[in-house]
């Protein structure tokens, strides 16, 4: 008896751990911070030649348009979009279930109310990333997201999870009803554990991965523009990475002199690439 004891406390300890690293956002709420962070930097700095050249890019696009790295970096790759849009889908449903914004039990109403929390996000996902990528991408990311929001209901269902304030319920349960309590299926429970594994692979593993191959693909984040730049007397055509406008003109990384240049008369152009890749460098 004592060893039970011990072995249900141990248990319990440790479904408050990770329901506790759930309230905080879990892995997947770090390596998000750390990607937001790391990635944009290492973005210019790849792009621009790194050093003193990074630090007059940011100079240059002031801090309020930083954020303005990484969503460029997204919407010019389909598949790190995808992946980023279920991986926040997940981590933030997961926060919000281990705070007990998600409704347990049964009753047709709270059956109703987690289907309308687990299916509404994945939606929105899939119709953002149909609109940028087509409706291909749109379906793939919408029904991967869902998947793993539904993994964590599942998760909820075999006890792999207990939202916020249920630890008292749950073992003044166990203890009432013994072995005559909820049992999940063996194939619940496999559900549970490879949506488990999904998610941290997706998360620690393709997620990094897919952020700084985009970073050290040798494309801006940007619209790469021509522009009239003159220097005293002398207007040359020069590219230039946008970043920001004044007016009429352009503030931009200047490709041709390597220093931040104000154009004008500016047209577009169709390549992103400034430099090789990485891998090909």
């Amino acid at each position: 008896m004592a060893e039970t004891g011990s072995d249900a406390g141990t248990g319990t300890d440790e479904e408050d751990a990770a329901r506790s690293a759930d309230r905080k956002g879990g892995p997947g709420h770090t390596v998000l911070l750390a990607v937001a962070l790391a990635v944009p930097v290492t973005k210019v700095a790849y792009t621009v030649g790194g050093g003193a050249a990074a630090r007059d890019v940011f100079i240059g696009m002031e801090p309020a348009n930083w954020p303005d790295v990484l969503i460029g970096m997204v919407l010019t790759d389909p598949l790190l979009a995808s992946v980023l849009a279920v991986v926040v889908s997940r981590v933030v449903f997961a926060l919000f279930a281990a705070r007990g914004a998600v409704p347990v039990g049964g009753g047709a109403l709270r059956a109703l109310q987690r289907a309308a929390l687990t299916v509404v996000n994945p939606v929105a996902m899939g119709v953002v990333d149909a609109c940028f990528f087509g409706p291909w991408w749109g379906l793939g990311t919408g029904l991967a997201a869902y998947a793993l929001r539904k993994g964590v209901v599942v998760e909820y269902r075999t006890g792999r999870r207990r939202p916020h304030g249920h630890r008292a319920d749950r073992r003044a349960t166990a203890g009432s009803h013994g072995d005559g309590g909820y049992r999940p299926s063996r194939g619940l429970r496999r559900v549970a554990a490879l949506e488990q594994w999904a998610a941290l692979g997706l998360t620690t593993l393709a997620l990094p991965v897919l952020a700084f191959v985009a970073a050290l693909d040798g494309q801006a984040w940007t619209s790469i523009v021509r522009c009239q730049v003159t220097d005293g007397t002398r207007t040359e055509s020069n590219r230039l990475i946008e970043l920001g406008r004044k007016g009429n003109g352009v503030v931009g990384w200047n490709l041709d002199t390597e220093e931040i240049s104000n154009g004008a008369g500016c047209t577009g152009e169709e390549s992103l690439y400034v430099r090789e890749p990485w891998w090909r460098d």
